[in-house]
């Protein structure tokens, strides 16, 4: 059938919030059209049935006394379902107002299905060069009146107008087609980005940032194709990524060249940045060490602590058990004192549960200084655990190679250098790297590389590196 003879519904839904999911409706408008006619209009309030958070009063104008004799949405759904009946379903951020209908329509146990097509979609491909393809920025940039706004009657007049002008200027039908099919999935792209900024997205490893309007990074991930998982966030269904979306004015990236490195770069950025999308990295985890230092008798004192208690450290572990079980087999190997290795015990040191080898540093049985030997044999041992070396991995370019640099079993940064140099021990690598803080994420991130590659990347201290 002719687009300019199909049945259209034009909607625009007012909300308790601005979520996909979980949301109430509070007030609805739909003007139904065949072609670019206008045929009739439905508008209500809606009682949601939950109070109204008092910033969407402030947006909307709606607040709970104005609902409060309103209809609840099982007593309009079947005026609803009849006035959309046999037609596809129009909005402006279609996936919002389709998705909110729909959950309101499973909360009285029927299912809404109607084709959808999206007025920023077909804004984009057929007025192309806006600064923002939100309503309201549209509306100014090419003359449509906007009156009542964040009012469903409103926003829905305002919409029918633009709907009437895409419908005239698509002749053939050909990009109403497209979408009304689904065929388009680039053309989901948040309203106030420039298609431009996508396009010049490469696709290989690296890191994407989102920024808001005034230039705030939102949120940072990573990837091995940039394009594609920046894309994949655009058509998502979820109340996060249609929210971050309503934000983005501006794409940065960063080419990593390889996975690893994006992950590490990741890791970094958000914990300088703290964007508000994202919430697995930002909350800061402890890190315990092996700790070691000259008590008051000049006895070597073993302990676990925090990573910010000492300066003289051995091993640092982001698991408080792991610590201890680690200095518990130091204390056995070495035969040490567990009142030393800070183990709690009575007042004879051979009462721990399962530490029972001491040979009395703690009764002034054995000399200080024999017992301090032992303790330093374990510190190296300790050490010898945590080899140095580097991780190989591809560069940005095919002239180019990438390492990552590990030191006492401590991440400390990446680099990148040419791939034909030669590189005769790990410190020639330090001039090339770029400094990085460890964290339990940059912890977890080379444990689970190693855990998944072994070790056919990793080259040792003692070997001649040639990347």
């Amino acid at each position: 059938m002719n687009h300019l003879e199909n049945l259209y519904c034009v909607v625009d839904i007012e909300t308790t919030g601005n979520r996909m999911s979980g949301n109430r409706m509070t007030e609805i408008c739909i003007v139904r059209m065949r072609g670019d006619t206008i045929l009739d209009k439905y508008s209500s309030l809606i009682d949601p049935e939950v109070l109204i958070p008092d910033y969407i009063t402030t947006l909307t104008g709606i607040d709970n006394a104005m609902v409060a004799s309103a209809p609840v949405f099982a007593d309009v759904a079947e005026d609803i379902l009849n006035f959309t009946k046999d037609c596809i379903f129009v909005a402006h951020n279609v996936n919002f107002d389709y998705n909110v209908l729909r959950n309101e329509f499973k909360r009285i146990d029927h299912d809404f299905k109607r084709k959808k097509l999206c007025t920023v979609r077909l804004s984009r491909e057929l007025i192309p060069g806006i600064n923002s393809y939100s309503l309201g920025k549209l509306c100014d940039a090419i003359d449509i009146p906007l009156i009542n706004r964040h009012r469903a009657e409103g926003d829905t007049d305002a919409t029918v107008i633009l709907f009437q002008k895409l419908l005239t200027m698509d002749k053939d039908g050909a990009v109403f087609d497209k979408f009304v099919k689904g065929t388009f999935k680039e053309g989901t792209f948040p309203p106030h980005l420039e298609r431009s900024q996508f396009d010049e997205l490469p696709e290989t490893a690296g890191v994407y940032i989102f920024k808001d309007k005034g230039h705030k990074i939102i949120y940072i991930g990573k990837a091995i194709n940039i394009r594609k998982r920046v894309l994949s966030h655009f058509y998502s269904k979820t109340s996060k990524s249609y929210l971050m979306c309503q934000e983005i004015f501006y794409i940065d990236h960063i080419v990593t060249g390889n996975e690893l490195v994006a992950l590490l770069q990741e890791s970094d950025l958000i914990k300088k940045h703290y964007p508000r999308f994202n919430v697995v990295q930002k909350k800061p985890k402890p890190a315990y060490q092996i700790l070691h230092y000259k008590n008051q008798l000049g006895i070597i004192q073993f302990a676990v602590g925090l990573v910010k208690s000492y300066d003289y450290s051995v091993v640092t572990h982001y698991n408080r058990a792991h610590a201890v079980e680690q200095l518990e087999q130091l204390c056995a190997n070495h035969n040490l004192c567990p009142r030393y290795c800070s183990f709690k015990t009575q007042e004879d040191c051979t009462s721990h549960y399962k530490l029972k080898n001491c040979k009395g540093v703690c009764k002034k049985e054995e000399l200080v200084s024999l017992y301090n030997l032992r303790a330093q044999q374990a510190i190296e041992s300790l050490h010898n655990q945590n080899p140095n070396y580097i991780i190989k991995q591809p560069g940005r370019t095919h002239e180019e190679s990438c390492f990552i640099l590990i030191k006492g079993g401590e991440y400390q940064g990446y680099g990148y250098i040419d791939r034909y140099a030669t590189i005769n021990s790990l410190s020639d690598c330090e001039d090339f790297i770029e400094r990085k803080v460890a964290n339990f994420h940059t912890n977890q991130i080379i444990r689970a590389y190693l855990k998944k590659y072994g070790e056919q990347n990793v080259i040792y201290e003692e070997n001649a590196v040639e990347l």
